[in-house]
């Protein structure tokens, strides 16, 4: 089972001038607790903060736990991140695909898309993404702008009918994360989960059992 734990440090309990810092560290603690990969997902931030966040984290951060970027492409493969993880209505897949190919490192760079309907996951695999972040599966705060939850039954029914990896996002809990895997869903990925976390190796021991 894949988990991602998505960034927001404007969801953190600090003064603005403190969150980098205090998320460099959350993302540190869940890379070392076992997290397999970190979306890093600040919108708010230029080409150069982000620049500079990928490469902080790759230094502090076990090779093992993967790096994605959140719809900047080029920031990602400038800054040597494992991969992107683009929105629905961004670039194209397949296009993405194109600018990837032949960069160094290319060949392990993951492409993700954020995907709200089985037509855009099927979208999205016939672009040769390598993975899809379905949901919101169940009701949450930051998923509130997509609309209401849509379930394990769509979850299930987008698992089963294209042909790459799918991991829910929405509202995951530990309690919920058992429904995800039984319908289909290769993995979880949450914001509070982790962020909201003291202690993030229980929680990762709770996950995977």
């Amino acid at each position: 089972m894949k988990v991602c734990y998505v960034t927001d440090r404007k969801a953190l309990s600090a003064a603005p001038g403190e969150q980098t810092r205090l998320l460099l560290e959350k993302m540190e603690s869940a890379a070392r607790a076992g997290v397999d990969w970190i979306q890093i997902r600040e919108k708010d931030m230029c080409g150069r903060e982000l620049a500079d966040l990928v490469l902080e984290a790759l230094r502090r951060i076990p090779r093992a736990c993967r790096i994605l970027l959140n719809d900047r492409l080029d920031v990602a493969l400038g800054a040597r991140a494992g991969g992107v993880h683009l929105a629905e209505s961004s670039v194209p897949v397949a296009d993405a695909k194109r600018l990837v190919a032949g960069k160094a490192g290319g060949a392990d760079f993951l492409i993700g898309v954020s995907v709200h309907s089985l037509a855009s996951a099927r979208a999205a695999a016939h672009g040769g993404a390598d993975y899809a972040i379905f949901g919101p599966v169940f009701e949450t705060p930051s998923k509130a702008a997509f609309g209401r939850p849509q379930g394990l039954a769509q979850l299930g029914n987008v698992c089963a009918n294209v042909r790459m990896p799918v991991l829910a996002i929405g509202g995951i809990t530990t309690a919920t994360v058992r429904g995800c895997i039984e319908a289909g869903a290769a993995g979880v990925a949450a914001v509070r989960l982790f962020q909201d976390s003291e202690e993030l190796g229980e929680l990762m021991r709770e996950l995977h059992a």
